[in-house]
């Protein structure tokens, strides 16, 4: 079966997202951690998460996906703007263990002028900070598109974070289809080939998670703005294809295209109809 849904907001509770995603034809979702252009995170209802824990396991939920804000970099110049990045980072995967066993995603960040070199050094020295051995989370370095100084956009930045970090073995990665292919690496005509590549390159078992997004510009464009499934420069076909594929199939797609939920909704059913069993 397709593991997919899309991101949902945490604003009413756990146990709420859930339902909205069996609403919408979902098995899994996304969320944020908390406000993703700010700092706040809302107390977490324990009662609540076991609601949620219990409700995905009686559905057959696929691993639910956080999200990191966006405002967070761990390679910033500034002293102060890391220090935040890790503090929020570590108390999210605290909290993430209300949901014991699913999946924390990130951008790497951005050097801003100081090299990729000094911005991987960063990276892995914050995850050597906040990883721990007792955690059950598996944090995901999102792919990034390439704009200006961001890290993480070739397949060779994300393996050198990932050997710099003790407990790599708590590290994975998710795959943006919009991202992917505005870095020039061309999941349209070259599906087999750029997964060769990550797999030569990062390892395919590093795999955990894939942001399924069509991209608003063409091919190797650096600029990362995502369209709704069929309708951007990637195509139907290729989404076809990639949901298919016997490396991708099994794992969980979760939609961030730019939709309301009846939206996401169409996407979902779209998508099934496509995923051959």
């Amino acid at each position: 079966m397709l593991t997919i849904g899309c991101h949902l907001s945490s604003s009413k509770g756990f146990e709420a997202m859930g339902k909205t995603a069996l609403e919408i034809g979902a098995n899994t979702f996304q969320f944020f951690t908390r406000n993703p252009r700010g700092s706040k995170a809302k107390d977490i209802d324990p009662a609540d998460a076991e609601a949620l824990n219990r409700l995905m396991a009686e559905q057959g939920f696929g691993k639910i996906l956080a999200h990191a804000p966006y405002t967070l970099n761990a390679c910033s110049k500034d002293e102060k703007t890391r220090e935040f990045a890790w503090m929020t980072i570590a108390d999210d995967l605290a909290r993430m263990e209300y949901t014991p066993g699913n999946l924390y995603n990130f951008h790497p960040g951005s050097h801003v002028g100081q090299g990729p070199e000094r911005g991987i050094e960063l990276i892995s020295a914050m995850l050597n900070d906040v990883l721990a051995p007792e955690q059950t989370t598996t944090v995901l370095l999102e792919t990034m598109a390439g704009k200006g100084s961001e890290v993480g956009s070739r397949f060779e930045e994300l393996r050198a974070i990932i050997d710099r970090v003790e407990l790599s073995d708590r590290l994975g990665v998710c795959l943006d289809t919009c991202h992917v292919y505005d870095a020039g690496y061309d999941i349209v005509e070259d599906l087999d080939g750029v997964l060769e590549r990550f797999d030569k390159i990062v390892g395919i078992g590093r795999l955990k998670a894939v942001h399924i997004n069509d991209s608003k510009n063409p091919f190797a464009s650096h600029k990362d703005r995502h369209e709704k499934i069929g309708d951007g420069s990637l195509g139907f076909d290729a989404f076809q294809r990639i949901i298919n594929h016997p490396q991708l199939r099994e794992l969980p797609f979760y939609l961030e295209t730019p939709n309301e939920l009846d939206g996401y909704a169409r996407e979902i059913k779209m998508l099934r109809e496509a995923y051959g069993e």
